[in-house]
């Protein structure tokens, strides 16, 4: 009770007092909102800020990763293939070394033989180098013939030459033209007149007539007037290089019979004679040739019946 008491006998202090704090607090008040209102947005954009820093880092971290994951997928891809490209390619070398080893074997073995080859030619090239050889040699023998042979036409036609002119010789009593007192030494066809013969003419030789008649014709025509001709020596060549086959089996397959084949041996006309041969069977097999004239009409007529009943 005392506490009431004393409660209302202070009351109207009470309440002024708390009118005097609202009040103030009321003159304070927007001061207050507006700072608490820039406390609220200094304090949410720090939050946001460190919210969207968190995000940030989050994405990167997320990102880092994705990449890093992509990009080991991407290089166990890469190194996939190229695994395979490799191990392709290293497969692919060697099947062409087993295949060129086989080829070379099998080439060497059935088909071509380098190395015997490369000896053949070897000794194709020293038998050319020989006959090349042998040739030019030849060459040169011949062609040393030809110029001696040349030489010797010369000198026999200056020796015609110095026979057919050999009245041009001087004599004691008069001089030539070839040994003209003018000159120191004589021309050398002096000389080669000195030693010549001179050339002879032989007279031709008169022909006489004969005369033709009928028995000297006949006996000019006749095979025993020619004179017969010597046996000719064998030529002289090389002998054929063999071997040969047999003389005997040579002329068995030269003048072996003829082997025709189906369509030579068969004769065009065979249908035409197979025709004939089937009338002609025909003909003996059969008894009588006219088969329908011994029945009479009145036998035809039984017949036509009969067939109508059993139809």
């Amino acid at each position: 009770m005392a506490t009431l008491a004393r409660l209302q006998a202070r009351s109207k202090f009470v309440a002024q007092q708390y009118y005097f704090r609202n009040s103030v607090v009321d003159i304070f008040r927007k001061k207050e909102y507006d700072a608490a209102v820039k406390i609220q947005s200094w304090f949410r954009g720090c939050q946001v800020r460190a919210h969207i820093r968190n995000l940030h880092r989050v994405a990167t971290i997320i990102q880092k990763w994705w990449r890093s994951y992509s990009g080991r997928q991407e290089y166990q891809l890469i190194v996939k293939f190229a695994s395979c490209a490799m191990k392709m390619n290293l497969y692919n070398a060697m099947a062409v070394r087993i295949q060129r080893r086989w080829r070379g074997y099998r080439i060497r073995k059935y088909c071509f033989n380098y190395f015997y080859l490369k000896e053949y030619l070897k000794a194709v090239s020293e038998t050319n180098d020989a006959i090349r050889e042998a040739l030019e040699e030849f060459a040169e023998m011949k062609e040393r013939e030809e110029k001696k042979a040349d030489l010797e036409r010369e000198e026999k036609k200056r020796d015609y030459q110095a026979r057919k002119t050999h009245y041009l010789l001087s004599t004691k009593q008069i001089p030539g033209i070839y040994n003209s007192p003018f000159r120191k030494d004589p021309d050398p066809w002096e000389l080669r007149l000195q030693k010549a013969k001179p050339l002879t003419y032989q007279r031709s030789k008169v022909k006489q007539k004969r005369c033709i008649s009928l028995s000297s014709w006949l006996a000019c025509t006749s095979a025993r007037s020619f004179p017969r001709s010597e046996i000719l020596p064998p030529i002289d060549r090389k002998q054929c290089q063999g071997p040969f086959r047999d003389i005997t089996e040579v002329l068995e397959q030269r003048y072996k019979p003829l082997e025709p084949t189906l369509w030579v041996a068969e004769p065009i006309s065979e249908l035409k004679v197979a025709r004939e041969e089937f009338r002609r069977q025909e003909w003996m097999r059969d008894v009588n040739d006219n088969i329908c004239s011994q029945l009479s009409v009145s036998h035809f007529g039984l017949l036509l019946l009969i067939l109508n009943v059993n139809c």
